[in-house]
């Protein structure tokens, strides 16, 4: 029986998630959906100092509370930037990185440097009190603006000791336009430390290929600690 901790991206709560953790927990795993500060049902802590490092420590705080072990983290599109800080951060708690077309960080990348223009001019888009970037038009209605620190601030990784964890990318292959995680996924593709996998589907994979992703994540748990990586 695996933990799965489910990390949102950008304007997105735990509620993005609400399908995919059923079916983890139809087969028996546990799944735990988070809203990171500021967001959605956390929308009312919403300030300018809610930052990257925030959303790194809900993460962690949560690992700690709830002595998680062993957990397989799940980071979909802004989310890999957090499950990458709290695997430096803790480690020993973390059996695997799954990264839904997410980023993928090293130390000192932000949002801001690893996305292109188009993606920056969204980020200039912020609410009155200048904290937040507005939803996009087209994100389900449930979405809400999105802390602006936390796309600016740098990811700081100290690089702890502990056992390395699997790592996999799920990459989307349905984009309307150009994919801004192309080049993630062909550099990890030719990195023999990387798991990758690539599904016909939008940037939202919970929404548009649920079962292939299910699939993805159950061999993830299952697979022995320091196996192969694979090949999709």
């Amino acid at each position: 029986m695996a933990t799965y901790v489910l990390v949102p991206g950008m304007c997105h709560g735990g509620w993005c998630f609400d399908d995919l953790a059923g079916r983890l927990r139809d087969h028996g795993h546990h799944a735990r959906p988070l809203t990171l500060t500021g967001l959605a049902e956390r929308a009312h802590l919403l300030h300018g100092t809610v930052n990257l490092d925030t959303h790194v420590q809900d993460v962690t705080a949560e690992l700690e509370a709830a002595d998680l072990r062993d957990a397989v983290l799940v980071g979909h599109s802004y989310g890999g930037m957090v499950i990458t800080g709290v695997a430096d951060r803790l480690p020993a708690r973390v059996a695997a990185l799954v990264y839904v077309d997410a980023m993928v960080p090293q130390d000192g990348d932000s949002c801001w440097s690893l996305v292109s223009e188009q993606e920056r001019q969204w980020y200039t888009d912020v609410v009155e009190t200048g904290c937040a970037v507005r939803p996009l038009p087209f994100f389900d209605p449930r979405a809400t603006p999105h802390p602006l620190a936390s796309l600016m601030q740098p990811l700081r990784l100290t690089r702890a000791s502990g056992p390395a964890p699997r790592q996999v990318y799920v990459y989307a292959t349905g984009w309307a336009g150009d994919s801004p995680f192309t080049p993630v996924h062909q550099r990890l593709r030719a990195d023999p430390a990387w798991e990758t996998h690539a599904l016909d589907g939008g940037h939202n994979l919970m929404r548009d290929a649920p079962e292939d992703l299910l699939e993805i994540l159950l061999a993830t748990a299952e697979r022995p600690h320091g196996s192969p990586a694979g090949r999709r």
